[in-house]
């Protein structure tokens, strides 16, 4: 049988991190960044996509559902840009009051909200292309399947390779 207890690790850490708990918090919170800093590059990109289709020519054409489609998408676009540099605020305005384990807490939520809106935000966006470029039933169907694809990606495989771990 193996020792679940690592050698070095502090009492009571089942993960063999021998480690304080402000240093969990710091280690936390510098990997929260690293995702943050990955999320948000697509984040702002995709943003910035959907922030310059009303200056295109087409725009025009689009018909009431497309219109509304985009607005809606503009709007989580921009809610999700929000969430997503939450964190970074948040840290600015509680700089050095010794709150890292509050600020790591607040962060995750955050950032798992911008994660649901940016799923929200990529299946709008290709269903409006789709809609656009190849008619309705397509955009509700590769949109729907975009979900359901995220849902898997983001959800169902991490709860597995939890159960597995």
């Amino acid at each position: 049988m193996v020792d679940e207890q690592v050698a070095g690790a502090l009492p009571g850490d089942e993960h063999g991190r021998p480690e304080t708990p402000a240093q969990r918090s710091d280690r936390n919170w510098v990997e929260l960044l690293q995702e943050l800093r990955v999320m948000q590059t697509g984040v702002q990109i995709l943003t910035g996509f959907l922030l310059t289709l009303p200056f295109q020519p087409r725009f025009a054409d689009l018909t009431d559902y497309q219109r509304t489609l985009y607005l809606v998408l503009v709007v989580l676009a921009a809610s999700t840009t929000g969430l997503a540099v939450g964190p970074v605020s948040m840290h600015r305005a509680l700089f050095r009051r010794h709150l890292k384990r509050e600020l790591v807490t607040a962060a995750d939520r955050m950032t798992r909200a911008a994660l649901v809106l940016l799923a929200l935000v990529v299946a709008g966006t290709t269903s409006l292309v789709f809609d656009v470029v190849v008619g309705h039933g397509a955009g509700l169907v590769v949109g729907a399947s975009v979900i359901v694809v995220l849902a898997v990606l983001w959800l169902v495989v991490p709860v597995a390779v939890r159960r597995r771990g």
